[in-house]
């Protein structure tokens, strides 16, 4: 009996510092890759681009976009080239969000309203709170269509 005890007393202290030495394991966290930009974000914004921008901010464009060049450059990057409006047909035996399901982006302009009928030409991504600053790649089916909105990671 005196040996079990101690045979559970050493069994119990092992397992112990095992658990301790496990847990003092510092797991030192990757850094994020930096965004790579592609040379077209430096020209200057488009007709089109300026008017997405005023309709998802409102007022507040110059304040929260205008103003701020990084802010600018990063929006030109996703509206030029991280967000692609493709026709698939076929997939959509898949199982993508729905555009549908995505929320509007309307903390600027309450009165944002969704688009009665999809029209990829003048498709407004910033409308919408797509993930656009995740690690990842997303894609989201337009309902009722063939059509696929694919949101490449900044990190690319």
């Amino acid at each position: 009996m005196k040996i079990k005890l101690q045979s559970l007393i050493v069994l119990f202290f092992t397992m112990l510092l095992c658990t301790t030495a496990f847990s003092q394991r510092k797991i030192k966290p990757q850094p994020l890759p930096l965004v790579k930009y592609n040379s077209n974000v430096n020209a200057p914004l488009t007709a089109k681009e300026l008017a997405q921008i005023k309709e998802v901010y409102g007022a507040e464009a110059e304040k929260e976009v205008l103003n701020r060049p990084q802010r600018v450059k990063d929006i030109k990057n996703i509206l030029r080239n991280r967000v692609v409006v493709k026709q698939m047909p076929g997939a959509e035996l898949k199982p993508y969000p729905l555009l549908s399901e995505v929320t509007l982006f309307d903390a600027y302009v309450p009165t944002l309203k969704r688009d009665t009928e999809f029209n990829p030409k003048d498709f407004n991504p910033l409308k919408y709170n797509f993930n656009f600053y995740s690690i990842g790649a997303y894609m989201y089916r337009v309902d009722h269509t063939n059509y696929y909105i694919i949101i490449k990671s900044q990190h690319q």
